[in-house]
């Protein structure tokens, strides 16, 4: 939970997502014979409880193939949990129809990774941008050259480019198009899924310096996904430490990094390069993360916890307070 001050702009209670792959007919030809087999189940999100509340930055961090994106899918409204409650302004969005659930989805908006896959490679600048907003009557059809040429000038892009199509731009023009693209809804949050790993470093600073010009400008919350720890202190106000599925910790930024309490935290701390700490040994963080079809028993990370007990192989420790608005999952902290 965000100790920022204020009711949750969106908030997930208990959320899990689990993928289902079927049998298939030879499958259960062999189970006629006695295979034994079953459908494989993925669980990409196990009980995650977050809020994000009005004009927060929230960081998700985390190894590839955490759930991370997963997640962010949810709260962007393009996957439904499996279980749980997704909340927009304290409203369950399963509950929502018509024009409340149309203004929920218009809410929340999402950057994608990948600037060049997002983008419809036959659509001009003009209306990959001016689509939605022109679809769902925020302007008309005679607004949306100018409309369109104002975002383009928010996101730091020369209007007279409208006209040309994603592959004619850099990756970094590309990921600014996908920015217009999703400030064209007036959204009040933005799910951001890695939107600078794919950038040439050069081009990084740019862009997220202007995420967080939008957000003075616009008033925008943030959940910033992201693997690059550097980066989630520098944007972020608020961190949670997702490993397999699960949060494993969640505190004020500053207080992951000062004295971060779990070891997969830890971990991750230790093994990011730093000019101030020059003769340290690089620490890269044991083994691999186990496959979400046969998560671990007790603690999903106990395998690769370097402080791990008998407990935690069977008991999963429970997310719990351990500070001001730091709360941690590990059994180290009843000691």
């Amino acid at each position: 939970m965000s100790a920022a001050v204020g009711p949750p702009l969106v908030e997930l209670r208990q959320v899990s997502k689990q993928f289902v792959k079927p049998l298939d007919v030879a499958a259960k030809l062999a189970n006629l014979l006695g295979a034994g087999l079953r459908e494989e189940v993925v669980r990409a999100v196990d009980r995650v409880s977050l809020a994000v509340a009005p004009g927060e930055v929230v960081g998700l961090v985390g190894e590839s193939g955490c759930g991370k994106s997963t997640l962010g899918r949810i709260v962007a409204h393009l996957l439904p949990p499996t279980s749980g409650m997704a909340l927009h302004r304290g409203r369950d969005i399963a509950s929502l129809t018509g024009t409340e659930a149309r203004a929920a989805a218009l809410a929340v908006q999402m950057i994608f990774q990948d600037p060049f896959a997002s983008l419809n490679p036959r659509m001009r600048v003009r209306d990959i941008v001016g689509e939605a907003p022109l679809a769902h009557g925020l302007v008309s059809g005679q607004e949306v050259d100018a409309y369109v040429d104002d975002l383009l000038l928010r996101v730091g892009m020369d209007p007279s480019y409208r006209r040309r199509y994603p592959h004619q731009f850099s990756g970094g023009q590309r990921q600014r198009i996908g920015i217009a693209r999703a400030l064209a809804v007036k959204p009040e949050f933005l799910v951001c899924d890695e939107p600078i790993s794919a950038l040439d470093v050069s081009i990084q600073a740019q862009v997220l310096n202007l995420f967080l010009r939008l957000r003075q400008d616009l008033g925008l919350t943030y959940l910033f996904i992201s693997h690059d720890l550097g980066v989630v202190r520098h944007i972020a106000d608020y961190v949670a430490v997702m490993y397999l599925g699960r949060i494993v910790e969640q505190a004020p930024t500053e207080e992951v990094f000062a004295r971060p309490n779990h070891p997969y935290t830890q971990a991750l701390l230790a093994a990011v390069p730093s000019l101030e700490q020059r003769r340290r040994r690089f620490m890269a963080i044991q083994g691999e993360i186990p496959s979400p079809l046969n998560p671990p028993m007790g603690c999903t990370f106990h395998p690769r916890c370097p402080h791990a007990m008998q407990r935690c192989g069977t008991e999963p420790p429970p997310l719990k307070p351990i500070g001001p608005g730091h709360q941690s999952a590990c059994h180290l902290n009843d000691g």
